[in-house]
């Protein structure tokens, strides 16, 4: 595939990636000093990585934990900023620890600059990490 050439594109190739369980190209899809943040995120979860070796560490083993299955109800939104959407989507999957149903609700907010993740903040749903099998991050909760 060729590089995606908006952020909108990027974002979805990011999506593909994820699904095919490609930790490492989707890492390769952040620049080196880009932002991911969780305003929502429950005690013991980061809230802020910076950089994109501190997001290929979070990320590392998540396909271990989460067996992501699809993203539906994917929305995409254009704001005035060329580089910046808003997303608003579910990924749906199972959780492997318990092979119980993993369904998650997200909006985020990604900037693109050069063709690269500089900034994402995810507002995930923090309930659904209450469920066995979900802490693929090692959190000491």
């Amino acid at each position: 595939m060729s590089a995606p050439t908006s952020a909108a594109d990027l974002y979805r190739h990011g999506l593909r990636l994820l699904l095919d369980k490609n930790i490492p190209a989707w890492v390769d899809l952040w620049a080196e000093d880009g932002l991911m943040e969780f305003p929502f995120a429950p005690e013991g979860w980061p809230q802020r990585l910076e950089g994109k070796e501190a997001v290929a560490a979070y990320l590392r083993h998540y396909p271990d934990h989460i067996d992501l299955h699809d993203f539906p109800d994917l929305r995409i939104h254009q704001t005035t900023a060329p580089e910046t959407i808003v997303v608003e989507m579910r990924g749906v999957g199972r959780l492997v620890e318990t092979d119980s149903p993993f369904d998650m609700t997200y909006i985020a907010v990604v900037t693109v600059r050069d063709g690269r993740i500089t900034s994402y903040r995810d507002y995930w749903n923090p309930l659904a990490v209450l469920e066995p099998g979900t802490d693929f991050t090692g959190s000491n909760r």
